[in-house]
């Protein structure tokens, strides 16, 4: 999906951003994080659905309340907002802080929320601590619409849910808005929470790794070991903005939104296509949608959550992508410290390709002992590694087919 041929777009740029997740909720605190090699993933309760005594996830600690001035909530009333509704009105809130967005009447400021089963979500959550919204439907708006209002916005506010991808599709949809004029400023991104009918559905589907050892080594992309994926929560918001807008108001941008591709294969429900023409043409076209050639990306953060079949899938399509420059481009999976952060992945790895491009470091895929001879790629094993980044590019492929590339370029 591109709006305009590269060469007549105008560069879309990031001027904030806000987080929320298991390793932090600013773009330092994760960037330290990630390139030390911390894991958040930890044991926990799998609630009353679980299958096993004790479940590894990695869940966010603490959510921050966010500025009063920019949503109009002191910290009491926040907290008594459902989990998913601060899990993504406090990034939101804070990446529009960041970037120091003027807001008014004259000025268009769109939102786009990627998020999947949002209603399933804040019932259940709800139910199970005792509420009845689940049998009062109508009484709950668009959690999207409850946010624009919170935040003051006056341009359009939509919701896209595209399995693991939904984030980045939000990125996608609001670069669109960019490109075509409906908005002066859009906010972008997504968040997820982890629940007990969540954990118990993907442990049923066989996605979750069994591992009951040490919860820093149950997520190991790439790893001949692996045995599926632990889940994470939260995810993260960005501020775009056209780059000549952000310069007239003297925004200093993060970088440069630079490419976005997409595809669909349709194979199967929940089990990514073993063909990797599909998942590869979604990276072509993010690279192309750039102007960036294949041994012009610095870094690639992949997908690879930690599932049999998945890692090889994309170890395929990012060679085929690539080509003869496959070799020379270091390639790492953050879930391994995360976890995957389901409808907020897309947008939590694109604020770990910022913190490659701020700190012109690499981070490492955690537990990779003994690499799949099947996933032939330059991996950063165990720690990070120094590297001058300009391109960084970000894959999601979510369940049904959704692929998506996100390509980040150093502003300038």
């Amino acid at each position: 999906m591109t709006s305009q041929p590269h060469a007549d777009r105008e560069a879309v740029v990031i001027t904030g951003v806000g987080a929320v997740s298991p390793l932090g909720s600013t773009v330092a605190d994760i960037a330290d994080a990630l390139l030390a090699g911390t894991s958040g993933v930890r044991a926990i309760d799998p609630g009353e659905f679980g299958r096993e005594a004790k479940q590894f996830a990695a869940p966010v600690a603490e959510i921050p309340v966010p500025p009063a001035a920019v949503c109009g909530l002191e910290s009491q009333a926040f907290r008594s907002l459902g989990r998913l509704e601060q899990m993504c009105l406090s990034p939101a809130a804070h990446a529009l802080a960041d970037a120091r967005l003027p807001r008014g009447e004259d000025i268009r400021i769109g939102l786009v929320l990627g998020l999947g089963a949002e209603a399933l979500k804040t019932w259940e959550l709800d139910f199970l601590s005792g509420g009845s919204r689940v049998f009062e439907p109508g009484r709950d708006r668009s959690l999207v619409h409850r946010m624009a209002e919170r935040l003051g916005l006056r341009g359009p506010a939509v919701t896209v849910a595209a399995a693991c991808a939904s984030s980045g599709y939000a990125l996608a949809l609001a670069r669109t808005w960019l490109d075509t004029g409906w908005v002066d400023a859009c906010i972008a991104g997504g968040c997820d929470v982890i629940s007990p009918v969540g954990i118990a559905a993907f442990y049923n589907l066989r996605a979750l790794s069994r591992r009951s050892d040490d919860p820093a080594r149950a997520s190991r992309p790439f790893d001949r070991d692996r045995d599926g994926f632990v889940m994470g929560e939260g995810g993260g918001f960005f501020v775009l903005e056209r780059a000549g807008a952000a310069r007239a108001r003297g925004a200093q941008p993060r970088a440069e939104l630079a490419g976005i591709g997409m595809s669909s294969d349709a194979a199967h429900m929940v089990i990514p296509s073993t063909d990797p023409t599909h998942a590869a043409a979604a990276i072509t076209r993010a690279l192309a949608d750039a102007g960036v050639a294949p041994d012009e990306v610095d870094y690639v953060n992949a997908h690879a959550a930690g599932t049999p079949v998945g890692d090889v899938a994309e170890a395929g399509a990012i060679r085929m992508a690539l080509g003869a420059a496959t070799d020379g481009v270091p390639v790492s999976s953050t879930k391994s410290m995360s976890g995957h952060l389901v409808s907020g992945a897309a947008a939590f790895e694109a604020i770990a390709c910022l913190a490659a491009l701020e700190r012109q470091a690499v981070p490492p895929t955690l537990n990779l002992d003994g690499i799949d001879p099947q996933c032939p790629l330059d991996h950063v094993p165990h720690a990070a590694r120094a590297r001058k980044v300009r391109v960084a590019a970000s894959n999601s492929f979510g369940f049904g087919g959704s692929n998506l590339c996100l390509v980040l370029r150093r502003a300038a």
